[in-house]
């Protein structure tokens, strides 16, 4: 996970509680080998039936994959770049084996990371992968993105219905994004770029490989969230697209935050 991000003394992403340790307290974590929400860890997988456990507390359903909770070893690092690598063996959690490797470069005006996740088992696996960057949030900041439509959801926070894009609010042109209710839902066909404009700070978000896009916005906070995402919450107990990859075969993501007006 980043920790940090910042430029001139300039917070980009929200800076990591004091002892780092805790993912959703950090600047962005990855998502993998699923992204948001498996509905009571629950599902049908090739004829076969998984039962993933709870893994965030008292919420009913299996959240965010694996790799936000497990150890990443630094392969190589320098100045301006760093490899980090998870492997995981297949247990009760995730029961395909599987390397997942977080590329982080850095530029003068951007910082670009990519997620690669390689099945390393013997036969087909589900594939998900996600950013999840928190970013500042006052009066000032407003948010804009292309989509082709907005997915409500339940109680619980899985996808019920499928509505017009501005359904919860127009964000095709720059709106304000500080407000007192949830926003938690994710957003399918979207262009694959976002704008965050910070007062006189201009953020560009790009990525590579993301059909969709989710919004999480708690009431009466300081951050929010714009995650890239390669399936919707819940894909694998819906007619949903997810990755499939064969023994061997590798997914990528690709997430580049840019800057200007620092």
């Amino acid at each position: 996970m980043l920790t940090a991000l910042s430029v001139a003394a300039t917070d980009l992403l929200r800076p990591a509680a004091e002892d780092g340790a805790d993912p959703p307290d950090s600047g962005c974590f990855p998502l993998l080998p699923y992204a948001n929400r498996i509905a009571d860890g629950r599902f049908v997988f090739a004829g076969e039936q998984y039962r993933l456990p709870p893994n965030f507390g008292d919420h009913p359903h299996s959240l965010h994959g694996l790799g936000w909770q497990r150890r990443w070893d630094v392969e190589t690092h320098r100045d301006d770049e760093a490899l980090l690598a998870h492997r995981h063996d297949g247990d009760c959690n995730w029961p395909w084996p599987y390397l997942a490797t977080q590329h982080i470069r850095l530029f003068p005006d951007r910082i670009v990371l990519t997620l690669m996740l390689t099945n390393n088992g013997t036969i087909p696996m589900p594939a998900g992968l996600g950013f999840h960057p928190y970013f500042p949030l006052d009066d000032a900041t407003r948010l804009s993105f292309e989509a082709e439509a907005v997915w409500l959801a339940d109680d619980t926070l899985l996808p019920v219905s499928r509505a017009p894009a501005d359904a919860l609010g127009d964000w095709s042109d720059l709106r304000v994004v500080q407000g007192t209710t949830l926003l938690d839902n994710c957003y399918a066909g979207w262009s694959g770029a976002a704008a965050i404009e910070q007062g006189p700070i201009r953020l560009s978000l790009t990525s590579g490989g993301a059909d969709w896009l989710h919004v999480y916005r708690p009431p009466n906070e300081t951050y929010f969230c714009v995650e890239p995402v390669t399936h919707m919450p819940d894909a694998l107990n819906r007619d949903a697209p997810m990755a499939i990859l064969a023994p061997g075969e590798s997914a990528a993501l690709t997430m580049a935050l840019g800057w200007s007006g620092i």
